[in-house]
C-alpha cells in the first residue's frame, strides 16, 4: 500500500483510480472526456443485501448507436471512487493510459465494502472464504461476481466482456476478484498487487517490519464511519523532524511507536490497522487467512500480472501472484511484466530513470502501448493478438527488454559467489579447510542506516541507492569480486546461505548485493575553477565508484527455521541461515565489480531488533544490547550468495 506521508502513502496505492494517465505530447490538443463520456453513480446490491457504491463512465456513443458496444474495464478500490457527484468528471483516473479512453471503454470504479461510500464492514486484506455456506459468506471475489452480474444486467451499450486492473491495493483486489471467476471476466491485470503481507510484501520482511513505510502510510488510513465521500482536506502528520532516522530513534521500542498517532487533532493515538500490523509479529493465523496466493484458483480470465523492480512496496506481490496463477491454473493465460519502475511508476512516471542510475528510455511508455493496451484490446475487443510472451521483463545494468517462456528463464543456472578472505568475493569455492571468520559488533541504539542522507519517510530511490556511506562502517562487512572480465547476467531469486553465530540471543542479518561503478564512471570531479573569482560551490557526488544497490532484504535470526514459532539464537553457536531475496533481472557489466554487504541493522526501514530473545514490541531500553556477529566463510561453513546466472 502505500511516501511525503499521507499524499505518498494512500496516493501511491491508489495509483490506478487516483493518477490520471499519461498526459499526452504538449503538442496535442487534451481527450475532451466530458465531451465523450457520460456519469453513472450506482448502489450495487451484493447477495448478503450490502450495497457497493459504483462509478460508471459510459462512451456517448453507446447512446446515440445501438449497434456500439463497448467492454467494462473496472478498478476495485479502499481509496476512494470520487470525486462523487454525477456532474465531477474522474474518468481519467480509471484509464491505464489515453489510449483506453480514446478507444472506447465502459469505465467502473467500486468503493470495496465498508470504505467511502461502501456498505459493510472493512477487513485489511480480505480473506477468502473457499467454502461458502451461505449468502453471509462474503468475500471479493463473491462481490466481483455479483457486480459483474448486476452491470451486465443494467448497464447498456456492452458488449459483454469485463476487464479489471489495479495497482498496489487495488491489484489485491484484481487478483482476488478473479478467484473462481465470473464467465464475462476475460482479462485481469494485478499490478503491483499485494499478495502476503507478512511474506516480503508490505508488512513484514524475513520476520522484520518494514517500519517507516508502514507508519507513514498508517497516519493517513484510518478507520472510517461509512458510508462518506471522506474528509474535505487532508492535513499532513506532523512529525516534529525532518529526520525519520532520529524521529523513530528518540520514540524506543513498537510499544511506544504505536501511541504516536494523531487522530482527530490529537497526538498520542493508536492506529488499529497499525496495531494489527504489529501485534501480529509472526505467521499466525491472521496473515495465513490473509494470504491470496494459495486461492487463486479456477481462474477463466486472461492474466496480465506487472510489477517494478524497484518497487519498495510489493515487489514479491507480483512475482507470488504470476508464480502461483501459473501452478494452479494450467492452460489459462499467465504473463508477467516486470520493469525499470517504482511502485505504480508505470501510470504516473516516465521510467527513464530512478535517483542516479539512467534507464535509457521511456519505459513507460513502451509499457502502454506495446504490452498494456494490445492486451486488453485483445481479450476484451477481439483484436488483433498481442503476441506477448510469458515473461516480459526488463534487464538493468544494459537497459533491454528481455522476453522468456518463463520466469525464472529456465537458462539461468545457479552459480554461488562465495566470501573470501580479505573481503574477497569469487566463484570459486574457498579451499581453508579451517575456521575462518569475519566478525563486527553490532549495536541496536547506533543501528546502520537505510540510506546515506537524511530522510523522513522511505524514499523510492533507496532501491538503486549509493551504499558507499555503509561499506566504510565497521558493523558492515564487505565482499567484492575483481573487476569482471565479462558481462555477468544474474535473473531470478537471489539465495542468501550464511553460516554465522552471535553474541546475543537474536539477531537480524541483512544481506545487500551491490554493482560497483568503475571509478571513471560519470562525470569528472570537479576541479579548480579558473577565470574570474569565485566563491567556492558545493562538491558534486562524484559517480566513479558508485556502489549501486540492486537488491537487499533482511532476515531475523529468530526465524530462521520458522515464521511461525520463533527460536532463540544460541550464543556462540555457528548456524546455517538461508533465505531468498527478492528477484532481480541485471547484468553486471564489463568492468563493474560485485559486492555484497552483510549487517544486523537497517533503520528506520526496519525496526530495530534489540539482539535480545524478547517480544520486540515490549523490548525494554536495558534489552537493547551490543552483539559480536561473526560470519564464517571456509571449509563446510563457507558462505555466499546463490546467484541464478545466463550464460
Amino acid at each position: 500500500m502505500r511516501h511525503t506521508l499521507i499524499a505518498l502513502a494512500a496516493l501511491t496505492c491508489a495509483a490506478a483510480q487516483a493518477q490520471p494517465a499519461a498526459a499526452p505530447a504538449a503538442s496535442a490538443p487534451a481527450y475532451d472526456t466530458a465531451a465523450n463520456y457520460t456519469k453513472y453513480e450506482y448502489k450495487i446490491p451484493a447477495r448478503d443485501g450490502k450495497k457497493l457504491f459504483t462509478v460508471v463512465y459510459v462512451p456517448k456513443d453507446a447512446a446515440r448507436d445501438a449497434s456500439k458496444t463497448y467492454p467494462f474495464l473496472m478498478v476495485r478500490t479502499p481509496y476512494s471512487c470520487g470525486p462523487y457527484g454525477v456532474d465531477r468528471d474522474g474518468v481519467r483516473r480509471l484509464a491505464p493510459s489515453e489510449a483506453f479512453l480514446k478507444a472506447g471503454y465502459i469505465f467502473v470504479c467500486q468503493d470495496v465494502r465498508g470504505r467511502y461510500m461502501s456498505e459493510g464492514k472493512f477487513v485489511e486484506m480480505t480473506p477468502h472464504i473457499a467454502n461458502k455456506k451461505s449468502k453471509n459468506d462474503v468475500d471479493e471475489s463473491s462481490d466481483t461476481h455479483d457486480s459483474v452480474q448486476w452491470l451486465l444486467d443494467h448497464v447498456k451499450g456492452h458488449n459483454g466482456k469485463l476487464g479489471l486492473w489495479g495497482i498496489s491495493y487495488p491489484g489485491f483486489y484484481t487478483a482476488a476478484s478473479i478467484i473462481d471467476s465470473h464467465p464475462a471476466i476475460k482479462a485481469a491485470s494485478p499490478q503491483a498487487p499485494i499478495a502476503d503481507y507478512f511474506m516480503r510484501d508490505d508488512g513484514y520482511h524475513g520476520g522484520g517490519l518494514m517500519l517507516v513505510h508502514n507508519y507513514s502510510f498508517f497516519t493517513g488510513y484510518k478507520l472510517q464511519d461509512n458510508p462518506t465521500v471522506g474528509p474535505k482536506g487532508s492535513v499532513p502528520f506532523d512529525y516534529n523532524s525532518r529526520d525519520g532516522y532520529d524521529y523513530f530513534l528518540k520514540l524506543g521500542n513498537l510499544a511506544n511507536i504505536q501511541k504516536s498517532f494523531e487522530v482527530d487533532g490529537k497526538k498520542g493515538a493508536r492506529n488499529p490497522y497499525f496495531d494489527e500490523l504489529v501485534n501480529n509479529d509472526t505467521y499466525n493465523e491472521h496473515w495465513k487467512a490473509r494470504a491470496i496466493p494459495p486461492h487463486l484458483k479456477g481462474i477463466k480470465a486472461a492474466v496480465l500480472t506487472v510489477g517494478g523492480w524497484f518497487d519498495a512496496e510489493d515487489l514479491a506481490g507480483p512475482l507470488s501472484v504470476y508464480k502461483h496463477i501459473k501452478a494452479q491454473n494450467p492452460g489459462t493465460t499467465n504473463q508477467l511484466v516486470m520493469g525499470p519502475w517504482v511502485h505504480g511508476g508505470w501510470v504516473r512516471s516516465v521510467g527513464k530513470s530512478l535517483g542516479q542510475i539512467n534507464f535509457a528510455q521511456n519505459n513507460t511508455e513502451f509499457f502502454q502501448k506495446n504490452i498494456v493496451f494490445p492486451f486488453f484490446e485483445q481479450h476484451l475487443r477481439g483484436a488483433a493478438d498481442a503476441k506477448l510472451p510469458e515473461a516480459y521483463v526488463f534487464e538493468t545494468g544494459t537497459n533491454v527488454w528481455r522476453q522468456y517462456a518463463a520466469w525464472p528463464p529456465e537458462q539461468a543456472k545457479p552459480k554461488t559467489l562465495y566470501f573470501q578472505a580479505e573481503g574477497k568475493l569469487s566463484f570459486t569455492a574457498p579451499t581453508a579447510a579451517s575456521t575462518a571468520f569475519d566478525q563486527y559488533i553490532s549495536d541496536p541504539n547506533k543501528p546502520v542506516p537505510f540510506v546515506g542522507y537524511t530522510a523522513l519517510t522511505m524514499p523510492q530511490e533507496y532501491m538503486v541507492s549509493d551504499q558507499r556511506f555503509a561499506a566504510t562502517r565497521p558493523d558492515v562487512l564487505v565482499y567484492q569480486t575483481e573487476e569482471l572480465e565479462e558481462d555477468v547476467t544474474v535473473a531470478g531469486p537471489v539465495g542468501a546461505k550464511l553460516f554465522v553465530s552471535t553474541s546475543g540471543t537474536d539477531s537480524d542479518w541483512v544481506v545487500k548485493l551491490i554493482d560497483v561503478h568503475p571509478p571513471e564512471a560519470g562525470e569528472a570531479p570537479m576541479g579548480r575553477g579558473t577565470g574570474a573569482p569565485s566563491d567556492p560551490e558545493t562538491p558534486k557526488s562524484n559517480f566513479g565508484g558508485f556502489q549501486q544497490l540492486v537488491r537487499g532484504d533482511p532476515l531475523r535470526g529468530r526465524f530462521r527455521n520458522s515464521f511461525e514459532k520463533p527460536e532463540a539464537m544460541v550464543p556462540g553457536k555457528v548456524e546455517a541461515i538461508s533465505f531468498d531475496l527478492p528477484d532481480v533481472n541485471h547484468t553486471f557489466r564489463r568492468g563493474h565489480r560485485i559486492m555484497v554487504q552483510v549487517q544486523s541493522s537497517w533503520f528506520p526501514l526496519i525496526d530495530r531488533n534489540p539482539q535480545s530473545f524478547v517480544r520486540i514490541r515490549d523490548a525494554k531500553p536495558e534489552d537493547f544490547k551490543a552483539a559480536t556477529q561473526k560470519v564464517f566463510r571456509s571449509g563446510a561453513q563457507a558462505s555466499g550468495l546463490v546467484l541464478r546466472v545466463i550464460d
